[in-house]
């Protein structure tokens, strides 16, 4: 059988058997499925207290959700996908080295004529495939309630833009599934091998762009990239750092997808930079050396 697409199918079947990874996928579809809700009621709040006011005669201004774009609704999404999908992505991507270290089924396995790029591209192909699944349901989830909330079903243009939001998705949580992957592999404790992966993506998602733009870390937490400036060494800093936060530049492709009319540019070159770091993921964990797969934990 071969190899690539044995280690693919077994891989998809064991996340599947996961109860953990069952709660994980849970709550993340969960989260991104309300995020399209959470947006209605963010504007429908607004909308009531500008017609208080209005109405009052305290302002002229007018209602600045009244030509928000369908898209705007789904924005909140941005936010789960960083937090929740990030850390499900690290999980299952531990999971993914860790479950034959444990079982010992490593050594046996190598000890046949198996090439071990193709073993492992095929564990990550097994992630990418789970990855996508999920992101496809939620985002169907996410189309049908916008399309309900604006009374119409969404049509090419904002289509394509929220497929474009997915495709993004999944490059960042599959960088950070390669992660999970190389922890599992190379922490000699289990419990290490999920707290390694969990610093290096607070570093990625709140020490790098800190860094370059003194934010706070709760601005961080918004659905809109940091783009304070702040002059001096933090733009030095930032022209250094900002290439290295994925997150941001995850936060910013998405942005400009979903049509933010605060964050203006093309999407172009952070999806480069998202591609560019999957690239450098994959390619390290599959060039893992035979040896270092064959290492035993010392839990």
């Amino acid at each position: 059988m071969n190899v690539f697409l044995a280690s693919a199918g077994h891989e998809m079947l064991s996340v599947r058997r996961a109860r953990i990874s069952h709660l994980l996928l849970a709550v993340f579809v969960g989260m991104v499925s309300v995020s399209s809700i959470i947006g209605w009621i963010t504007n429908a709040t607004v909308t009531s207290v500008y017609e208080q006011i209005l109405a009052a005669g305290l302002t002229t201004a007018p209602n600045p959700f009244t030509s928000v774009p369908a898209l705007y609704y789904a924005r909140n999404a941005v936010i789960y996908v960083v937090l929740i999908g990030s850390l499900m992505a690290i999980v299952l991507g531990v999971q993914a080295t860790i479950r034959d270290r444990k079982a010992g089924t490593t050594s046996l396995i190598l000890s046949r004529p198996v090439g071990t790029i193709a073993r492992l591209a095929g564990q990550l192909a097994g992630l990418g495939a789970v990855i996508a699944a999920v992101l496809a349901v939620s985002m169907a989830i996410s189309w049908a309630a916008i399309s309900i909330i604006v009374g119409e079903a969404l049509g090419p243009d904002p289509t394509i833009r929220l497929i474009g939001f997915v495709g993004c998705a999944w490059t960042l949580l599959m960088v950070f599934a390669s992660v999970g992957m190389l922890a599992g592999i190379f922490s000699k404790r289990e419990s290490t091998a999920l707290l390694v992966p969990f610093v290096v993506w607070s570093g990625l998602a709140f020490v790098l762009p800190q860094l370059g733009t003194a934010a706070r870390p709760v601005a961080l937490l918004n659905p809109v990239p940091i783009t304070v400036a702040t002059g001096g060494y933090f733009d030095l800093v930032a022209a250094i750092t900002a290439p290295l936060a994925i997150t941001e530049q995850f936060k910013r492709a998405a942005s400009i997808l979903l049509q933010d009319v605060n964050v203006p540019g093309s999407p172009i070159g952070s999806i480069a930079i998202l591609i560019a770091f999957l690239l450098v993921a994959v390619t390290v964990v599959v060039f893992v050396p035979r040896q270092k797969l064959r290492g035993a934990l010392n839990d």
